[in-house]
């Protein structure tokens, strides 16, 4: 829970924050007296008319005049579209890196195709550029690169209230899945730069891209860094835990599903296919039901006969 102090910040920052938790990320509304209204990611796809009816909500009659997105992963930016239509006039700014892809929509560069995701098509305004500053409600906020979870990825730090609006950098267990690596990409370092980052920000209070804010911000740099050197010293374990991410992903975009589709999926996603034994079908469903049964062992799933149940 945080400190009084820590709801303070945000309050004054005009933060109000839509949790909407794994598949789609955290909406970060920032608002303000005279400054642009500001949302901060876009969810996943398939929860974008929950988030058009909580911003129109929250905003009642304003208009949202930003749209910003951290990074370009489909859970954070899936719903750019719908916000697109039924905000015209919304500035959409995202960082620099795949702008060209985004202008191309190139699927494979944007990692829709390889991760088996989905993202309807959006356009961009501008770019967040770290080193910016921009004002977001009544106060200027900085842009900073966050590379490790994701090469293009930027944070938004509000130096005055001490909030960082952290996305995929750093969560209160963790941080995300880093991708690059799951593309033969050496990123564990970049990881590492970025956890230095933050620390050296000393935010008083950080507002994830999912979970709960959280104000133990010390601790939550203890607990990442001794994930990453577990990842450091294991590839291997980082590259199964990312392989279970992406079957949890869709799973929860399913609900349920029969084994045979599930295969079919995995298959037919590269991140997945690629991990996969090479020779028959019989192989390759060995070692998908390997990955089932670890995650019912954690509890993120049922099997059912010939169903996969999400939990």
């Amino acid at each position: 829970m945080l400190q009084p102090s820590s709801t303070a910040r945000l309050q004054r920052c005009g933060i109000t924050i839509f949790e909407r938790g794994w598949l789609s990320s955290n909406n970060i509304l920032i608002t303000g007296i005279e400054g642009p209204a500001a949302l901060v990611d876009a969810g996943y796809c398939i929860h974008a008319e929950q988030t058009l009816a909580l911003v129109s909500t929250a905003l009642t009659e304003r208009p949202l005049d930003l749209l910003l997105n951290t990074h370009l992963h489909s859970d954070h930016c899936g719903g750019n579209a719908a916000l697109q239509a039924r905000y015209p006039g919304v500035q959409t700014r995202i960082p620099p890196g795949l702008a060209q892809a985004v202008m191309d929509w190139d699927t494979v560069a944007l990692t829709y195709a390889p991760t088996g995701q989905e993202c309807p098509r959006f356009v961009f305004d501008d770019l967040l550029r770290p080193g910016d500053r921009l004002i977001l409600g009544d106060w200027k906020w900085e842009v900073h690169g966050a590379k490790g979870h994701d090469p293009h990825a930027i944070i938004l730090y509000q130096p005055d209230n001490g909030v960082l609006l952290s996305a995929d950098a750093l969560w209160q267990n963790g941080f995300g899945v880093v991708f690059p690596e799951l593309e033969g990409a050496s990123a564990f370092d970049e990881v590492g730069e970025t956890l230095d980052l933050i620390a050296e920000l000393r935010p008083a209070v950080v507002v994830p891209g999912h979970g709960p804010a959280f104000d133990d911000v010390t601790e939550a740099l203890q607990r990442a860094r001794s994930r990453l050197q577990r990842f450091v010293a294991s590839p291997d374990q980082h590259l199964r835990h990312a392989q279970k991410v992406l079957i949890k992903f869709r799973l929860l975009a399913w609900q349920r599903i029969e084994r045979s589709e599930l295969l079919q999926w995995a298959m037919s996603t590269p991140y997945l296919r690629q991990a996969m034994p090479q020779g028959s079908e019989a192989s390759c469903s060995k070692w998908l039901e390997n990955l089932l049964q670890d995650l019912e062992r954690s509890k993120a799933l049922r099997l059912d006969g010939d169903l996969v149940i999400n939990m």
